[in-house]
């Protein structure tokens, strides 16, 4: 097989937030197509890498991102194993990736995860046009380019002139091809219920991302200040809203707050997205996919999203399951929570056409493999 190296410029090993299974997953079954290697920071452990090869080249230093010293690390790697492609995972080091496809043989990808700028300006960072203006540079520089949704992919396309015929969707993946057995998912609800202390007749309500994230921490604030007190008045509703995930602050966790329980880090989270009833997903800030979302779709849970949150995933491939409503209608969206548990039904087997890694992966080695 031929060889490719990746650049990844930040931790993701061992993977375990959305973004970081995405890096690591996706290379995981790209390495059924091409050798990886994978160039990265120091705080990476090379042993949580599957199918792959891990080099800890990169300092954690944030100057690591200007270092040109490693222009000559990463060229020298690429001539000693002949590498074909370099993949870069976001544009920060779009510099330097430019700078070695103009001296050497390989081929320049840009694996995008965001409009990043975009992201950015959503969280009110005065700097946003700049960087738009470098990751423009920088996907125009590209020989190929792989979008995490067809809304970022199309706006590249428009906005910063690409070919069409350079550009993919490589959507965040699934490692399940179908749906979770019948028996499997209620084994999951029982051990939920019996480790929380969930009554039988409670509709359980699942939230769950990496709270150090401001639009995870403020959809989180969302549902509990104005989803649940709406959830409250109905007064027939059973339910119990469950959040799981790191950095939920105390004045969140211990604030009392009703028919809620504040599970923290979890290690086995697909326990939760198979055990629970409904997945809510209030984020109405940031950009890219929302990796939880089609996570908990993969496992056959019923969802409600606002419109934002669920970009990237058409409701026509989840069988109903997908209920959306427009951002910040936190009455419709409630609505629509208490419709969801009415709902049967499994999931399409389109869903998992276009999320499972090895379809995804085995189109985006084929698309760069082109002349």
């Amino acid at each position: 097989m031929a060889t490719v190296i990746s650049l990844v410029s930040y931790p993701f090993l061992p993977a375990r937030v959305g973004g970081q299974k995405g890096v690591a997953l996706f290379y995981k079954y790209f390495s059924r197509w091409f050798d990886v290697v994978c160039v990265t920071t120091q705080k990476n452990d090379p042993a949580a890498a599957e199918g792959y090869e891990v080099l800890n080249i990169l300092s954690n230093s944030p100057l690591r991102y200007i270092n040109p010293l490693y222009f000559f690390t990463l060229r020298r790697l690429i001539r000693q194993r002949r590498a074909t492609h370099l993949i870069l995972e976001h544009p920060y080091y779009g510099w330097l990736g430019v700078l070695v496809k103009w001296t050497t043989p390989v081929r320049l990808v840009v694996h995008s995860h965001n409009i990043e700028a975009l992201r950015w300006k959503t969280l009110g960072k005065w700097w946003w046009r700049i960087l738009w203006g470098y990751e423009k540079w920088v996907h125009r520089q590209a020989d190929f380019n792989f979008f995490i949704q067809d809304a970022d992919k199309a706006y590249a396309i428009r906005q910063f002139s690409l070919r069409p015929d350079r550009c993919i969707t490589m959507t965040y993946g699934l490692e399940k091809d179908s749906v979770p057995p019948a028996d499997v998912l209620a084994e999951s609800r029982r051990q939920v219920r019996e480790k929380h202390g969930i009554a039988a007749e409670e509709t359980l309500l699942f939230f769950n991302g990496a709270f150090n994230y401001p639009p995870n921490l403020h959809a989180l604030e969302d549902l509990l200040t104005k989803i649940n007190p709406l959830l409250q008045q109905q007064t027939a509703f059973r339910y119990k809203i469950l959040v799981c995930g790191k950095d939920i602050p105390t004045t969140i966790s211990e604030g009392g707050h009703p028919h809620c329980i504040f599970a923290g880090f979890v290690e086995d989270i697909d326990l939760y997205f198979r055990g629970s009833d409904v997945f809510l997903n209030p984020i109405i800030e940031g950009g890219g996919i929302k990796t939880k979302l089609v996570e908990a779709l993969g496992h056959n849970l019923t969802a409600v999203s606002v419109r934002n949150g669920a970009i990237g995933i058409d409701p026509a491939w989840c069988n109903g399951k997908l209920l959306i409503c427009e951002d910040g209608d936190w009455e419709a969206f409630t609505a629509l929570v208490l419709t969801a548990t009415q709902l049967k039904g499994d999931v399409s087997p389109l869903y998992f056409e276009h999320f499972y890694w090895g379809n995804t992966t085995r189109k985006a080695a084929a698309f760069i493999e082109q002349p």
